[in-house]
């Protein structure tokens, strides 16, 4: 596989860049089990799970459209041959294809602005139909998960030279923007009031950090935002400060100051994928380079501290290349997440509450093995993808 991205780490680190070349193979290897092809969809997860005698195999579990339509963005780079092994005999652009013609059956904002950009970007002769599917889900004045309105924006920048789309783009930009509190660089969990509970109104993730940073990048690059480029910028540098000393991404952050709730779990998808694709489109953009936390935080996959033996080695791999998949995340084992509950109440009265004694008794030392399609899709378009400088 060639591509800027992976020539631009094999100048840095050889050794990452040969691990990056490992899972996109794992990823075009994984994809293939993924896909059903009665239903020209993908499956919801796989699931990793232990016979009697100790092997252990997967088990597919639910369908989603959003992950399928993840999955052709990504797949959209990879030649034509190999785009259609991943498909059941497809190309990215034919099976982007399907899901327009699906979406009247679609009711999730999300959803409909993942298969709007996939739409945009392969050229779907129905894009605009696509997009006023989007804009049917998306009332006015309605707040919206800040993920769904950051996709929206993606889908109407990939659109902007085929579409006019151009009111529409701005309402979304400026929803994005004025989500964020003044004083914080940090997105909230949604644009507005009404969609989470007042008591944890304050914790948001790490997809509503990467996601919206991704798009208002990518609207600086397609037509010139410095206001987006600035509001992306402090977001990049605000997630890479508080970046976990093994290069970990953390999961729940404060938006009202933008420091840390609760880190675990962490993700295998962040650390390959969705902290790379966000941050090397905002260095594409003319933003900042964050490139020596890309590679911390790749390096995780192979290192993962919270697993490491007597020797330094994990006690359990991440990357499971017998199974074509990487494990989902590393997680405390909490009873019901009980740490990310306590602290999440805590801090909504005292912002810089640890509570410490939770990191001690629940330790970060289990592995949630599943793997699903969305996890492989943006690491293809991570890598392999790009923003002309």
């Amino acid at each position: 596989m060639t591509a800027a991205r992976l020539e631009a780490l094999a100048r840095e680190d050889l050794p990452l860049h040969a691990l990056a070349e490992r899972l996109l193979a794992l990823a075009e290897a994984g994809l293939p089990a993924m896909y059903l092809p009665g239903e020209e969809n993908f499956v919801f997860t796989l699931v990793g799970t232990a016979a009697p005698d100790g092997t252990r195999r997967l088990e597919p579990r639910g369908t989603s459209t959003r992950y399928a339509a993840i999955t052709a963005l990504g797949a959209r780079f990879l030649p034509e041959d190999r785009q259609r092994a991943l498909f059941g005999g497809l190309t990215a652009e034919q099976f982007a294809g399907l899901l327009v013609e699906r979406l009247p059956g679609v009711t999730n904002l999300g959803d409909a602005a993942l298969i709007a950009w996939a739409a945009a970007e392969t050229g779907h002769p129905k894009l605009s139909d696509a997009l006023e599917r989007v804009a049917a889900l998306d009332v006015p004045g309605r707040p919206q998960y800040t993920v769904e309105a950051a996709w929206v924006l993606s889908a109407l920048v990939a659109a902007r030279a085929a579409v006019d789309v151009e009111d529409r783009l701005a309402a979304a930009r400026d929803r994005l923007l004025a989500a964020k509190a003044a004083d914080s660089p940090l997105f909230p969990h949604a644009t507005g009031p009404g969609l989470v509970p007042g008591y944890r109104s304050h914790v948001a993730c790490f997809a509503d950090q990467t996601y919206p940073l991704q798009a208002l990048a990518r609207l600086h690059a397609s037509g010139g935002d410095p206001e987006a480029l600035t509001a992306a910028d402090a977001c990049a540098a605000r997630i890479c400060a508080l970046q976990g000393d093994g290069g970990q991404w953390w999961w729940h952050y404060d938006a009202r100051h933008g420091g840390v709730v609760e880190g675990y779990p962490v993700y295998s998808v962040h650390q390959h994928a969705m902290a790379p694709t966000a941050l090397l489109d905002l260095a594409d953009a003319g933003g900042t380079d964050f490139g020596a936390e890309i590679r911390r935080g790749l390096r995780w996959m192979t290192e993962v501290p919270e697993l490491a033996g007597p020797t330094g080695t994990p006690r359990e791999p991440m990357i499971r290349d017998d199974f074509d998949v990487t494990w989902r995340k590393v997680y405390r084992g909490d009873p019901k997440k009980a740490v990310r509950a306590a602290r999440g109440l805590t801090t909504r009265v005292a912002p810089h509450a640890r509570l410490a004694p939770l990191d001690r008794l629940f330790r970060p030392a289990s592995v949630d093995r599943e793997c699903r399609p969305y996890e492989f899709g943006w690491m293809l378009f991570a890598w392999l993808g790009g923003l002309p400088r």
